[in-house]
């Protein structure tokens, strides 16, 4: 799980894209005296990518920045989620052009979760 979060945050760094936080969601949750597995949402994103999206359709603002949930399945196995390209362009009437802005969002999962 921290592997996966640090795997994330080094590509991040490496590309160039703004990690704008992380929100664990478990320790919250063990704040409040309630356990769920260990839960990380990190939320990144770029303005140059996600600008013209949210000048096209406003609405896009309320899903961007990007996000990748990566959640402890097991002891050693976690899961990367994220809104798909295909949602969001629905969602938000975008173009396969401007969809492309936020593209890097299924690369870095994959990247992560390699």
């Amino acid at each position: 799980m921290e592997e996966a979060v640090n795997k994330i945050k080094s590509i991040l760094v490496i590309r160039g894209i703004t990690l704008f936080a992380v929100i664990d969601h478990s320790s919250e949750a063990e704040a409040i005296g309630m356990k769920m597995p260990n839960t990380k949402l990190l939320i990144f994103g770029n303005p140059k990518g996600g600008t013209p999206l949210m000048l096209a359709s406003p609405s896009t603002a309320i899903d961007l920045p990007l996000k990748l949930l990566v959640t402890e399945e097991e002891k050693d196995t976690c899961s990367i989620s994220y809104n798909s390209l295909q949602y969001l362009q629905e969602r938000h009437g975008l173009s396969n052009d401007l969809i492309q802005n936020i593209a890097i969002i299924e690369a870095l999962a994959n990247e992560a979760a390699a």
